[in-house]
């Protein structure tokens, strides 16, 4: 199990991206959560297997068709063991 804490920034607000997120990982069979930052990025924790968490991290490089990802940055997370789906915090 791993988790991944990722910041999304580009035209990632209003497109779409927080709900296609959820639904991406909902079939990946992730864990976490996505929620807007103030400075108009998108921050997200993911977690599950190391495949999985690979899968979801390729989807955010790009988001939805609507969105325009600038940049993506990643940093490793200690797991949490009690989350249970992927969820949309704000």
């Amino acid at each position: 199990m791993e988790r991944k804490f990722v910041v999304v920034t580009g035209i990632v607000q209003g497109v779409g991206f927080r709900f296609s997120a959820q639904r991406e990982a909902e079939r990946l069979g992730v864990t976490g959560r996505v929620r807007n930052r103030n400075d108009g990025s998108v921050e997200v924790a993911v977690q599950g297997t190391a495949q999985r968490v690979a899968d979801m991290l390729r989807w955010l490089r790009t988001g939805p068709e609507s969105a325009n990802v600038r940049s993506f940055e990643v940093t490793d997370v200690v797991p949490v063991d009690d989350e249970t789906q992927f969820s949309i915090t704000g």
